[in-house]
């Protein structure tokens, strides 16, 4: 009794001081949430130091030799429930990663972060990336130091990827983007040669607060909790989570585009979803965080093409949709606005691109990344490296920095090694949502009506409830029966587009 006391005293020891710096780290998400929104240009000058003050006081919590030698005794010891014992096994895994990364380098790190963002947004107003170039380079050196300092045994991009997604290696991703490079050409030759659908009516002009009005309405039928979150805009579209009764979505809106609002809200709601999903008893813990950055895309692009792009969920839609525009949509069908919000065409936007060519998009990424941690790329060659692998993959070459090496915010925040995850996603919401058809009678005509509860209610059940407690690969194999399988993605696409370019 008393070693089972002693453990019960020490758990809850660990449980206090894993919450309070995840009490630290949200106060800190909220002020990136407010630099990101709502703040004034003039707060960049002090925000940097506020969030480095925040967040090296969370690493320091979360890297003490008290804290440690808490996480060793519970993980060498009896009186913990399963639960208990993989909160202990993640959290172990976390502090000796940590541990490796100094909070002075913590801090240079955020401070950098802020500096970089900062660069990044008047690079893009300016439309020049030799504004950025000298900040992103500070980063990059940075990003190879933390490398270093985690360590890693193949190619150090290796110690970055396992950052978002535990166990992904340059060995295990080369063998999926080569997949990508070999099975999808054919099918975008396909459609490249049939007659292109007509996605015109996307760009007729839509007033602002009608649009607003829309996405709010189906985020709602989605099931995200407005009472635990809300909507804003920002520059670039994200969802930040400070508790699961405390997630926000943001989105932006272009007036003569209605798809650049349509498809970010839909898409941040599905990642939304997922952190209003998880376990309330679990915060502060690894239980109570997303398996994967990979895990957490595959909810977003479950929702936004499994189903938002769906002709399914679109005969409720639609109708409401005229409704609310009535002049710019009196002409065209739903037929023709299901084919049009699914046109396959080679863009420059990654964020904008359709389901075919985003993998793409990721794969020019994947392979700048290695390049620039490895170092047989330099930021200063970044913008035409850019402009050469757009031409080779996909045949465009961007006419400006906005349009091309200037359009993601990841890599002003340091994340290198995330963008892989946004292809694993897909590959693993195609897989989720063929068994959610399987095990869900009736799924087709729910959708159909806009109703997507016991979807929902599926997606918690498997996914959402187990936290950390799988990797990406594990829990594809308790949710389908197997891992990772890129074939049927690619079943996924060719049925869906042979039916739209026949």
């Amino acid at each position: 009794m008393a070693q089972e006391r002693s453990s019960r005293e020490l758990y809850e020891a660990y449980k206090e001081t894993a919450q309070k710096a995840a009490d630290l780290g949200n106060a800190a998400a909220v002020l990136g949430w407010d630099q990101e929104t709502y703040m004034p240009q003039k707060g960049f000058e002090f925000r940097g130091r506020q969030l480095a003050t925040l967040t090296s006081m969370a690493h320091e919590l979360t890297t003490s030799d008290d804290y440690g030698d808490v996480l060793h005794t519970l993980s060498a010891g009896n009186g913990l429930d399963d639960t208990e014992k993989q909160n202990i096994r993640l959290s172990v895994e976390d502090y000796e990663k940590n541990k490796k990364l100094p909070p002075a380098f913590v801090e240079q790190l955020t401070m950098q972060t802020s500096a970089s963002y900062n660069a990044w947004l008047k690079a893009r107003k300016e439309n020049n990336y030799s504004i950025y170039a000298p900040e992103l380079e500070k980063m990059i050196a940075l990003q190879k130091q933390m490398a270093d300092m985690l360590g890693y045994e193949g190619h150090p991009y290796d110690a970055l990827l396992n950052e978002y997604e535990r166990g992904a290696t340059v060995a295990m991703l080369d063998p999926v983007f080569a997949e990508v490079k070999e099975q999808l050409p054919p099918l975008l030759g396909k459609i490249k040669q049939a007659h292109q659908v007509d996605d015109s009516f996307f760009y007729r002009h839509y007033p602002k607060q009608q649009q607003w009005d829309f996405s709010l309405h189906v985020l709602h039928k989605m099931g995200y909790d407005f009472d635990a979150g809300r909507q804003d805009i920002s520059e670039h579209p994200f969802t930040t989570s400070f508790a699961p009764t405390d997630v926000r979505v943001t989105t932006r809106v272009d007036e003569d585009n209605f798809a650049s609002l349509l498809w970010s809200s839909i898409h941040e709601g599905g990642h939304a979803l997922y952190e209003q999903g998880l376990p309330h008893d679990q915060y502060g813990l690894p239980l109570g965080a997303a398996a994967s950055l990979a895990v957490h895309e595959s909810q977003s692009r479950l929702w936004e093409n499994c189903i938002g792009r769906s002709l399914g969920a679109w005969k409720y839609f639609y109708p409401v949709l005229q409704q609310s525009f009535k002049e710019q949509l009196a002409d065209v069908s739903l037929d023709a606005f299901y084919k049009g919000m699914n046109k396959v065409e080679p863009s420059l936007v990654r964020t904008e691109a359709d389901e075919v060519t985003y993998h793409f998009h990721v794969l020019i990424r994947y392979e700048i990344e290695k390049g620039l941690i490895s170092g047989t790329l330099s930021p200063k060659d970044l913008r035409d490296a850019w402009n050469t692998a757009y031409q080779k993959y996909l045949g465009v070459t961007p006419p400006d920095d906005k349009q091309g090496v200037l359009q993601d915010v990841h890599w002003s925040h340091g994340s290198f090694g995330y963008f892989p995850t946004y292809s694993l996603g897909s590959f693993y919401a195609a897989q989720y949502f063929a068994q959610a058809k399987k095990d869900i009678p009736g799924l087709a005509q729910q959708v159909e009506q806009g109703e997507f509860a016991q979807l929902l209610q599926w997606l918690r059940t498997n996914i959402h409830q187990y936290g950390r407690r799988y990797k990406a690969d594990e829990l594809c194999k308790k949710v389908t029966g197997e891992g990772l399988n890129f074939s049927v993605f690619m079943q996924y696409a060719t049925e869906k587009y042979t039916g739209i370019y026949g």
